[in-house]
């Protein structure tokens, strides 16, 4: 009979219609709602990749210069003038009974470098002269890129080792019996150049000459500008808490002593600030994800009205209408957050060891993140499943 036929007739055309337009376009907005989730959680895992190697190679560096490294420098006076340290402070800080190691550098204003006779009297190029101690190298964990450090012999004569940057502005490249420097119109032989020294960063632009020949030769008044201690790990703080007065007894408010591992720290506070702004935009992009995926499943029931009419009269019930598209919101959501911890994964992989970092990466930022788009999946496709279980199979095939 025509009434019963008709019905038959269109139903299987309808559905191959409303497939062949599903099947055209559905699958391009979940690769692009998928994407835009994997967009997020790679952003986000990077991130946290990238900031966790970072801090720990700090820790790392940290751990093999030591943090239990203090610096003495003299400080103002009442006036505003700079104060000076007496003649024995070294001595006086070296009685303090957790302290391990002492040494020094005395800072020489007036004596300048420059690479010949020929340059100009202003191009001083920012390094300065300093009389060092020979066990200098071992306080500070400062290490040599090429040449020797002072001992007790070149310590007497004109020889001088260069910081890192000092012997780059300087256009030394290596240490050599044959280059030289002029240091205060004298000329000292290059033995040693040093590598760039994190916990003593006036080291870098420095040239270090021995105490004994600085008083010899240049005129130095024997006065250390910084003293450097290595003590106890367990009293450090103790050892900070007195070394102004023992350094300086008469005057112990016109010391500055520091901790320059604490700079690192601050360093690393600053970082992790940084991070929780990329984190902030990782979210956002988490976010739209989470937007792509509620409108690709809204969209679908528009689409499948008729693949919705079908099963409901063929006895599905409401719940599994809902379960089905619930389903299928969170197995999207899934392959983006799987797919962006994967590129996360790689991308901080290739960053730290560009950088020489070992790799690490919290499983709490892979797990937080495949996570997170579950719950932004069934966040987004609980309405559109709600709105597909409520469409009743008449008003769904009616719309064919």
């Amino acid at each position: 009979m025509p009434g019963t036929l008709q019905p038959a007739r269109m139903w299987p055309g309808d559905v191959v219609r409303v497939g062949a337009v599903g099947l055209r376009t559905r699958p391009m907005r979940a690769f692009l709602s998928a994407l835009g989730i994997a967009i997020g959680i790679a952003a986000m895992v990077a991130v946290v990749g990238v900031s966790s190697s970072s801090r720990a190679e700090l820790d790392r560096a940290l751990a093999a210069l030591g943090t239990n490294l203090l610096t003495v420098s003299p400080g103002s006076t009442m006036t505003g003038e700079e104060s000076q340290l007496p003649l024995e402070a070294e001595a006086m800080v070296s009685r303090i009974a957790p302290v391990r190691q002492v040494s020094a550098l005395g800072l020489m204003n007036d004596a300048k470098v420059y690479r010949t006779g020929k340059m100009p009297e202003s191009e001083t190029k920012g390094i300065s002269t300093y009389a060092a101690r020979t066990d200098l190298r071992a306080a500070t964990g400062a290490e040599l890129s090429n040449g020797v450090w002072l001992n007790a012999a070149t310590g007497r004569y004109p020889a001088v080792v260069l910081g890192a940057t000092a012997a780059e502005r300087l256009g030394i490249g290596h240490a050599a019996p044959d280059v030289q420097v002029l240091i205060g119109g004298r000329k000292f032989t290059v033995i040693g150049i040093l590598k760039a020294a994190p916990l003593a960063p006036e080291l870098d632009t420095a040239a270090l000459v021995g105490w004994p020949a600085a008083r010899a030769t240049l005129g130095f008044d024997g006065h250390a500008t910084t003293i450097y201690t290595r003590s106890q790990e367990a009293s450090v703080e103790d050892v900070r808490d007195v070394l102004g007065a023992t350094a300086n007894p008469e005057a112990p408010n016109e010391v500055q002593v520091s901790r320059p591992s604490d700079a690192l720290a601050a360093k690393q506070a600053a970082g992790e600030a940084f991070t929780g702004l990329l984190l902030g935009l990782g979210a956002v992009a988490l976010l739209v994800g989470g937007v792509g995926v509620a409108n690709t499943m809204v969209i679908s029931v528009l689409e499948r009205r008729s693949e919705i009419g079908l099963r409901r009269s063929l006895g599905a019930t409401r719940g599994q209408i809902r379960s089905q598209f619930l389903a299928e919101s969170l197995l999207l959501s899934a392959l983006g957050g799987v797919g962006g911890a994967f590129i996360g994964t790689v991308v901080t992989g290739i960053y730290a060891l560009y950088q020489g970092w070992p790799v690490v990466i919290p499983a709490w930022a892979l797990a937080g993140g495949v996570a997170a788009t579950l719950l932004i999946g069934a966040m987004a496709g609980l309405y559109p499943a709600i709105r597909a279980s409520r469409l009743s199979p008449t008003e769904a095939l009616a719309t064919t």
